[in-house]
């Protein structure tokens, strides 16, 4: 399987994650079973069918992140050296040329990414369009509407 690009974040998230699902989440599942097993006939009981669905959901996930962690690359956008290109982890103003509207977007992972709080994913097609662009320079993103032109305002990495 192939690396997946983390911000230090992102890998603080996903740890997190884990650690609630095996702490809180699994063992609260498992005592649910335990509690719907004691009520008797199984094959009516709807607490013990949607606990199990539950068991289910979160071994799947324990298994996601996990396998995620094991080939995450872990980025450190303060550590990066890119020249003032934009890179994965940066953070990058733009301005729409078409409505003269700013924006501040860090690009990051597919697990990451959150348009509210400004985190775009790297396989985004804004981002695809900002990776190697510097201060000054425009991009052009194919969007659902037509295309949409970016001018980089500035590159940071924070």
């Amino acid at each position: 399987m192939n690396q997946i690009p983390v911000t230090v974040k992102g890998a603080e998230l996903l740890k997190a994650e884990l650690q609630r699902l095996r702490s809180v989440d699994r063992p609260a599942v498992i005592e649910a079973i335990a509690e719907a097993r004691a009520q008797g006939d199984l094959s009516e009981n709807a607490e013990y069918e949607a606990a199990k669905e539950k068991q289910s959901f979160i071994e799947g996930r324990l298994a996601e992140i996990e396998a995620k962690l094991s080939n995450a690359m872990v980025i450190d956008p303060k550590t990066l050296n890119a020249e003032g290109r934009c890179v994965f982890g940066a953070t990058i103003d733009v301005e729409d040329l078409d409505t003269g509207d700013t924006a501040t977007y860090q690009i990051v992972g597919d697990d990451e990414a959150d348009i509210k709080s400004g985190k775009i994913s790297i396989s985004s097609p804004i981002s695809r369009a900002l990776i190697g662009k510097s201060a000054g320079d425009v991009a052009e993103v194919v969007a659902p509407n037509g295309i949409r032109s970016y001018e980089v305002l500035n590159v940071q990495y924070i």
